[in-house]
């Protein structure tokens, strides 16, 4: 099917046929933009020929201490610039890139360590202690340990480990990069939350961090030489594979340790920030910023923002401010962001709410994922009325190999010829799809299901409510209601009493809280509230 009656002298060969990897674009920016800024930290700042070199002498160094490809090499680091080398620099030896997040517990690293078999690891000094009691915790001998020190944020090396400078130091800048002859071989390894069990090794392959590259910057606008704030943890979905996309685009990417609305309003105003992705909590730091943390800016910064639907207010309010939200979403197991809501002009004529609550909306694939779609328990597509709830699936190139040792949890997401996400989801007449809620989050109160996704939704509608989640609470009569966890902006009061009546005011009886609890709520590193531990908080009210 598809082949000439004669294909003599049509097979691949070195000429016609190269393993699409994300690694190509930094070789050809290092000559094509070989003197652009590719990396900037503080003072530190990187060209694209310098950055190159740097990943070659990483690469170089991992091999003579012993790295061979297939192996396993972990990170521990913020968005730092050697956390940017490392994601280069690491599949330049052969090796698979393991970025761990920072916030996890002992025992969960020392799972990781073990589980992922990582040979090195390289550590910010800040996680030293972290990394140390994992590794003790290992039944494994356990990784090497690398300390990154990061003196201009007060983390000055302790001498106890060998230093990354000291390390890249002894690499040769002329490394011969050794890429994958299979583009399906594995390029990164990244771990599940894990909130519910033991966490699950998602393994990436180097085709679908290529085309990730070239997909999203087609979705979002992008042009030659853009500046880029690495918000999004690069631990995260490697950051949704946008550190290996700046190279192609010959872009600078603009480190950032700690996210605050003062660092994010200095990297736009002084180093022309135009692009930046984040979990809504973000975008709701920047509408609740003080004024002494705003920075004039006359460019619009395209924003991704994923991880949680965000509440319709919060996107109406920060595109008065200068900021384009575009609302995507994926998973772990998808490289990051595979749909997004892609702007139709005829909605600019519909009234600011409306607009807001499209925005929200999860939307459509992006071109480097072949289908995403809602389908029933039984694996057939569900009515596209809006109203006809099911589980968002997909299937393409940007999607994992599987779970690393782990062929029954992989046989199960994959049934049916789908991946499935868990996600409960409508599907609108125009395709769009937008979310529900997680299905664990779903609230079924005396036999009525409840989104706490859409309750959420409303109450932050409310002036005082800054964030906000909604979960089960156990009830004797309705079996479960919905109850609220509220944080509310800085110098503005609300009472339990008045968030029920403006939520009763815009909601069915049933679905309305019937607690509320004013709180910080928990939240990961990328900026997720944990409503796992508000449940357990819910029960013993």
């Amino acid at each position: 099917m598809g082949w000439l009656a004669d294909e003599t002298g049509l097979g691949k060969c070195k000429a016609n046929y190269v393993p699409l990897s994300p690694l190509s674009h930094l070789s050809r920016a290092s000559t094509v933009f070989a003197n652009r800024e590719a990396l900037v930290y503080g003072a530190r700042r990187y060209t694209y020929r310098q950055y190159h070199a740097r990943v070659s002498q990483l690469a170089s160094a991992l091999s003579h201490r012993g790295v061979k490809p297939g192996d396993v090499v972990a990170t521990m680091i913020p968005n730092l610039p050697a956390q940017a080398e490392s994601h280069f620099g690491v599949p330049a030896c052969g090796a698979v890139l393991n970025t761990i997040n920072t916030r996890l517990d002992v025992a969960t690293v020392a799972y990781i360590f073990d589980h992922g078999g990582a040979k090195v690891v390289l550590v910010d000094t800040q996680f030293l202690d972290l990394a140390i009691a994992s590794k003790e915790a290992c039944e494994s001998p356990g990784p090497e340990i690398i300390e990154v020190c990061d003196d201009q944020a007060g983390f000055p090396a302790t001498g106890k480990f060998p230093e990354y400078e000291d390390v890249l130091a002894s690499g040769d800048a002329n490394f011969q990069w050794i890429l994958p002859e299979d583009e399906w071989e594995s390029l990164a390894l990244n771990y599940t939350s894990g909130t519910t069990g033991r966490p699950k090794g998602v393994v990436y392959h180097h085709r679908g961090a290529y085309l990730m590259t070239m997909g999203t910057v087609i979705s979002w606008r992008m042009q030659l030489h853009p500046k880029y704030l690495a918000i999004v943890p690069l631990f995260h979905c490697n950051g949704w594979n946008h550190t290996w996309m700046m190279p192609v685009l010959g872009g600078t990417e603009v480190c950032c340790r700690d996210i605050t609305p003062n660092a994010i309003y200095d990297a736009i105003s002084e180093e022309g920030v135009t692009h930046f992705g984040g979990a809504p909590i973000v975008l709701n730091m920047i509408v609740n910023a003080p004024d002494a943390a705003r920075k004039p800016f006359d460019h619009t910064v395209e924003v991704f923002t994923a991880g949680a639907p965000p509440a319709p207010a919060t996107l109406a309010a920060i595109g008065k401010l200068g900021f384009r939200v575009t609302q995507v979403y994926g998973l772990t197991e998808t490289y990051g962001h595979v749909t997004e809501c892609l702007w139709n002009e005829d909605w600019d004529a519909l009234p600011q709410e409306e607009q807001a609550a499209i925005q929200a909306r999860q939307g459509v694939a992006f071109p480097m994922l072949e289908e995403a779609t809602v389908m029933d328990s039984g694996n057939a597509q569900v009515a596209m009325d809006g109203a006809t709830q099911g589980e968002i699936v997909m299937r393409g190139n940007v999607v994992m190999k599987g779970y690393l040792k782990n062929p029954d949890a992989t046989e199960e997401a994959f049934s049916g010829g789908y991946f499935h996400s868990g996600d409960i989801a409508v599907q609108h007449p125009d395709t769009f799809i937008q979310i529900a809620d997680r299905a664990k989050d779903i609230i079924i109160s005396g036999g009525e299901n409840i989104s706490s996704v859409e309750v959420e939704g409303v109450l932050m509608g409310h002036p005082a409510v800054s964030l906000c989640a909604v979960v089960a609470k156990p009830d004797e009569k309705w079996g479960e209601v919905p109850c609220a966890f509220v944080e509310l902006k800085d110098n503005e009061t609300a009472e339990a009493a008045e968030l029920i009546a403006f939520a009763r005011s815009q909601l069915a009886g049933f679905k309305t809280p019937k607690h509320v609890v004013f709180t910080e709520l928990p939240k990961t590193s990328t900026g997720k509230i944990q409503k796992f531990e508000l449940r357990v908080v819910a029960k013993d009210l």
